[in-house]
């Protein structure tokens, strides 16, 4: 199986990575003590306003959306389990959310999704891989159905709600002016940093940090494949990257003049000089992986806001941020409201880690 035949059953994430930062962020937010209506089965790991979120929804989607021929650890994989569980327990929210908001999602864009998501595959491919992750064709239906209203909340609630004036690129334009300014020939650059070691300050929104050289070739196989499938490299840097300075603003490290990409390591200096703009590339040096996105290659010079693709760029720069606020505080808004009881994470503090029997 070819990764591109793979990345589709990785591509049904739950959530965009900023979801799942939020949701991580109040994932053990203390919950009323009042006892529950009803007895609680043995395999319900989360309860959501009285709907049940259970063991067999969130070990379906680890299934979904992590390749396990990368084997990891119990404590590693119970961590990406609870997760899991915290991206669903959003997700269940925004379903909820949809329907008071009558958003409806017509079965033929899950069915013109679900046919673009497997298009790299054949069909006796796709089956193989439905039967290795003991899968079926309406499972991987029904996490894009839920993926898709999801985004659909989020568009209406918030990406709607994102307006970029004229006057604003304007003012950021004058004060940044500098960076419009080239000494010199340079490349636009973002990175998602994986180290194999435990580090002090990860800086992500997620708190995902690989701690084995076997946790992190998983990772980066991971973050590329949900690349392949689309998913945005701002917003998984953000949620995933290791690099604690570069993590908050989405991997960018801005204009790096070409005199000092020819002093970085051959691997790095080659991922980046003479590739064309949107070109991705991973890089491993020491053990620590680097996923290189060149966004931009510019001559040297100053730029204003006449220059092809300036106020372009800033418009885009300023609209992620305010959607990217606006996702946040709507996230935070909407699980705040709600009366979450997760259990599976009570359950690992109080047996201090112990992972739940099958």
């Amino acid at each position: 199986m070819s990764d591109a035949g793979k990345l589709i059953f990785n591509r049904y994430q739950t959530l965009a990575i900023a979801s799942a930062a939020i949701a991580l962020a109040v994932a053990c937010r203390s919950t009323p003590s009042t006892p529950a209506a009803a007895p609680v089965a043995a395999d319900t790991w989360a309860v959501v306003d009285g709907r049940s979120i259970g063991r067999a929804d969130v070990e379906k989607a680890y299934r979904r959306t992590r390749d396990q021929s990368q084997p990891l650890s119990d404590e590693e994989t119970l961590t990406a389990k609870l997760s899991l569980l915290n991206d669903l327990i959003v997700q269940d929210i925004l379903m909820a959310k949809a329907r008071e908001l009558k958003i409806e999602l017509p079965d033929t864009e899950v069915e013109t999704a679900y046919t673009d998501a497997k298009k790299n595959l054949g069909d006796q491919a796709y089956e193989q891989e439905l039967t290795r992750r003991n899968l079926t064709a309406a499972d991987m239906r029904d996490g894009l159905r839920r993926e898709l209203l999801a985004q659909k909340v989020i568009d209406r609630e918030v990406i709607s709600k994102v307006n970029v004036t004229a006057e604003q690129v304007t003012e950021f334009f004058n004060a940044n002016r500098a960076q419009f300014n080239l000494a010199e020939e340079a490349y636009h650059i973002a990175q998602i940093v994986v180290t194999p070691a435990r580090d002090p300050q990860t800086g992500n929104g997620t708190g995902d940090d690989a701690t084995t050289p076997q946790a992190a070739a998983a990772k980066i196989q991971m973050l590329t494949e949900r690349l392949k499938a689309g998913g945005s490299f701002s917003e998984l840097a953000m949620g995933y990257s290791e690099d604690p300075e570069s993590a908050p603003r989405g991997g960018d490290l801005g204009f790096v003049p070409v005199s000092r990409l020819k002093q970085a390591p051959a691997p790095l200096r080659d991922a980046v000089l003479n590739k064309a703009p949107g070109s991705v590339n991973v890089v491993t040096v020491g053990g620590v992986h680097t996923i290189v996105l060149v966004a931009a290659h510019e001559t040297a010079g100053q730029r204003d806001l006449t220059t092809p693709g300036v106020r372009e760029r800033i418009t885009e720069t300023l609209r992620g941020r305010k959607a990217q606020l606006l996702r946040a505080a709507y996230l935070t808004d909407v699980r705040s409201n709600a009366k979450v009881v997760n259990y599976l994470a009570r359950q690992v503090v109080e047996s201090q880690g112990k992972v739940p029997a099958s």
